[in-house]
């Protein structure tokens, strides 16, 4: 691909950031980022900081030409992004603790993708997805957002059903983890595919 590409992900403070940045170096020559901006609330300003000097020492470290922002302001990163990746956390980390302890303390599983945490988490995010989306017609209509923030699957049949925005992908690591973890206990190499 000869194309460069604009990658805005909002939640760019998250601890989930850097994997991302890793797998756009290893990648590069395949799908060449060369722009990538990290946006975040006023709330996660500090944990923005503290990633994007990570991310920065890596790109730095790898010698790919990227370059790095970050932002408090989305509608200033998302302008002519290609892609646009979301994996937030509305109400922070205290939310979650709340998402998880409330049903504990009623005898129901504490989780955020499912469960009353799950309706918790996604009573909080579908209306920030609706308001990205808005942001990504008017200023990259072109883009694909593809969606981390949990819980994935209601975020993203939220969309579908309430939207006519159809360039979203909801995606979840963990049956790319479980994946990986058959492969290893099987000893199986990476090109050994049992899933197909």
């Amino acid at each position: 691909m000869s194309q460069k590409l604009k990658v805005v992900t909002i939640g760019g403070g998250s601890s989930y950031t850097p994997e991302l940045l890793e797998g756009f170096i290893k990648r590069y020559h395949e799908l060449p980022v060369t722009e990538l901006w990290l946006v975040d609330v006023e709330d996660g300003k500090e944990k923005l900081g503290i990633i994007y000097d990570l991310c920065q020492r890596m790109i730095d470290k790898a010698g790919v030409p990227l370059k790095l922002y970050k932002t408090l302001d989305r509608r200033e990163a998302l302008k002519d992004a290609n892609f646009v990746t979301t994996q937030l956390r509305v109400g922070q980390l205290k939310a979650r603790e709340l998402d998880e302890r409330i049903p504990l303390s009623h005898g129901y599983l504490g989780q955020e993708t499912n469960g009353a945490g799950g309706l918790f988490k996604g009573l909080r995010t579908i209306p920030v997805i609706f308001d990205i989306i808005k942001d990504v017609e008017e200023l990259c209509p072109n883009a694909w957002v593809i969606n981390f923030t949990n819980p994935a699957g209601m975020v993203t049949e939220a969309v579908y059903r309430h939207t006519n925005f159809k360039k979203f992908i909801g995606v979840c690591n963990i049956p790319v983890g479980m994946k990986m973890f058959i492969h290893d206990v099987l000893a199986l190499n990476e090109t050994d595919d049992l899933f197909h």
